[in-house]
């Protein structure tokens, strides 16, 4: 159970992150260094939902 708690937060803040991801890039001059932050956290965070699935 605390492992599927702790994947559905990694998952909501992974699916907040794909939203500001998109918001980022649709402006007029998307700030490349804020869209290489943002798409670093999501992936760090999608390898820590795939090694929590695996241990769970």
């Amino acid at each position: 159970m605390l492992y599927e708690a702790r994947i559905n937060s990694l998952k909501t803040r992974h699916a907040r992150l794909d939203d500001q991801i998109f918001d980022e890039d649709r402006r007029p001059m998307p700030d490349q260094r804020v869209l290489m932050r943002l798409k670093l956290e999501k992936l760090r965070l999608k390898e820590e939902i795939e090694r929590l699935s695996v241990q769970g």
